[in-house]
């Protein structure tokens, strides 16, 4: 599994990253709004991790982008990635077109229930990646 991130903070990008390290996804990044979509133009994607609130282009105009598409991309699945707590963000997320919101810190296993993975069987903890 290829995944984005699309957030400002490199710390934030550093944990997501050990974190999918574990079960064994990869994880390109971008620092910024513009980037991401460079990279979503230039590369396949799996789904898109992505931050609201960036410098320059916020998260909901990358969505609104993304949605705008006229090709495949355009149902790329992106989960946003905030530490926004207001109360009815989620709706507005999802209005905007996000498949999914997780808040930050976000635990591990938020992430993967998000991305639609199990890292770990029940039994032995193998991963099944």
């Amino acid at each position: 599994m290829k995944i984005l991130f699309v957030e400002d903070d490199a710390m934030n990008r550093r944990v997501v990253r050990d974190m999918l390290d574990v079960a064994g996804a990869t994880m390109a990044e971008a620092d910024c709004a513009e980037a991401g979509l460079q990279r979503i133009d230039d590369e396949a994607f799996d789904l898109v991790l992505l931050d609201l609130r960036m410098p320059g282009m916020d998260g909901f105009e990358v969505i609104r982008r993304v949605r705008a598409r006229d090709d495949a991309k355009r149902t790329l699945p992106i989960i946003v990635v905030t530490a926004d707590t207001a109360i009815d963000l989620t709706d507005r997320c999802i209005a905007a077109g996000a498949d999914e919101v997780l808040f930050k810190p976000v635990a591990m296993d938020a992430l993967f229930d998000a991305i639609g993975r199990d890292p770990c069987r029940p039994c032995g903890g193998d991963l099944i990646f």
